[in-house]
C-alpha cells in the first residue's frame, strides 16, 4: 500500500485533505500546526485562509474545493457552530461524506463530542444566534453527524499534548491516503511481486538502519522497481529524497556531487536554501543534520564507490 498523494489519488481529486475551522479559535495555533505538519507529509491540503466572515454563504468556488478533496478534517471548537460560513461548509462536507468517495473526520479541539452532538455547552452559546434561521434544523442535523463520526479528541490523546496530538492525525492519515493511493502500472507485469520482494526485504519493524542495492542490466526495470518502493514507503519517513540520474549529474561538472548533496539535503530537509561549499563539508553537514531523522533515500543510476560516499557514507549518517 501506498502513501503518496501525487499518485492514483491525485487522478480523481485535486487535494487529499479540507480543513475545516472557526479561523478566529484555530487558525493562528492549532490548524496552523496541523496544516504544516500535513504539507511535510506530502499530503496535499486545502485550507482556506480569506475564511473571513464576509458574506454570509460560502462561494462555489469553495464548494468545489470541498467536492474536489478526498478526506475532510472538521476542527470543531468553541465557535466553530456560531459561524453560518462554517455550517454551511460542514453542511457540504456532509452531503460529500455520504458518498463512497469522501470520508470526513471530525476533531474536537476545546468542545467535547458530546456537546457537538446534543449542541449543549459552549456548542449551544455559539448555536443559539441561528435558531431563527431557516437552515438551523439542517446545520443541527450535520452537527450530530459529523459528531458521531471516528475522529480524534484533543483531551482523551497524548494527554492533550497538540504536538502528539497532530502528530497522531497525520499518521492515521497517511495510512488511509497509502491503503488507497499506490497503484501498480498493470502493463508492467510482474511488478507488484517485484514490490513486495524489495518492501519485505527491507522489513519494518526494525531499529537500526538499512541499505539495499538492486542491480542489473539496463533496462531492466530497476529505476521503475525503485520508484515504485519508494512512492509506496515514503510516508513511513521524517523525510525523503529520489534522486536521478547519479551518474550523469556527478560526472557532469566538478561541482555534480555537491549539487546532489544538496538536493538530499534540501529534500529531506525540506529547506531550499541549504548550499554546501565542498563534498567534504556536504558529507559533515549530512551526518550531523539527517542523524536525528528517520530517512528513505533512493539513488538511481548509481555506478562508482565515489557517489555512494558522498550521498550515503555511514550508516550513522542516518536515524534507525
Amino acid at each position: 500500500m501506498a502513501c503518496s498523494s501525487t499518485s492514483s489519488i491525485q487522478k480523481s481529486f485535486k487535494y487529499d485533505v479540507f480543513l475545516s475551522f472557526r479561523g478566529e479559535d484555530t487558525c493562528t495555533n492549532f490548524v496552523d500546526h496541523l496544516y504544516h505538519a500535513l504539507q511535510q507529509k506530502s499530503i496535499h491540503t486545502y485550507r482556506d485562509d480569506v475564511r473571513i466572515k464576509k458574506g454570509k454563504r460560502i462561494s462555489d468556488e469553495l464548494i468545489g474545493s470541498i467536492k474536489d478533496s478526498k478526506f475532510y478534517i472538521i476542527v470543531f471548537s468553541k465557535n466553530y457552530a456560531s459561524s453560518s460560513w462554517c455550517l454551511d461548509e460542514l453542511l457540504k462536507i456532509m452531503e460529500c461524506h455520504s458518498t463512497i468517495e469522501h470520508t470526513a473526520y471530525p476533531v474536537f479541539y476545546d468542545v467535547e463530542p458530546s456537546e457537538v452532538r446534543k449542541q449543549s455547552g459552549a456548542v449551544a452559546e455559539a448555536f443559539a444566534k441561528h435558531e431563527k434561521e431557516e437552515a438551523a434544523w439542517k446545520w443541527r442535523e450535520a452537527l450530530k453527524d459529523a459528531a458521531d463520526l471516528a475522529g480524534w479528541e484533543l483531551k482523551n490523546t497524548a494527554n492533550g499534548h497538540e504536538a502528539e496530538f497532530i502528530q497522531k492525525i497525520v499518521e492515521e492519515l497517511s495510512l488511509e491516503l497509502r491503503s488507497i493511493s499506490f497503484n501498480i502500472d498493470e502493463k508492467l507485469v510482474g511488478m507488484k511481486n517485484r514490490v513486495k520482494d524489495v518492501v519485505s526485504a527491507l522489513g519494518t519493524d526494525f531499529e537500526d538502519v538499512r541499505m539495499m542495492g538492486i542491480k542489473g542490466m539496463g533496462g531492466g526495470g530497476k529505476t521503475t522497481l525503485a520508484r515504485a518502493v519508494f512512492d509506496q514507503i515514503f510516508c513511513q519517513f521524517d523525510g525523503k529524497s529520489f534522486v536521478e540520474n547519479v551518474r550523469e549529474v556527478s560526472n557532469a561538472s566538478l561541482f555534480g556531487l555537491k549539487s546532489l548533496q544538496n538536493q538530499v539535503l534540501s529534500d529531506v530537509l525540506n529547506d531550499k536554501d541549504i548550499k554546501v561549499s565542498s563534498v567534504y563539508d556536504g558529507k559533515h553537514l549530512m551526518k550531523r543534520r539527517m542523524r536525528d531523522k528517520k530517512v528513505l533515500i533512493v539513488l538511481d543510476d548509481v555506478d562508482h564507490i565515489d557517489q555512494l560516499e558522498a550521498l550515503a557514507g555511514e550508516p550513522d549518517w542516518f536515524k534507525p
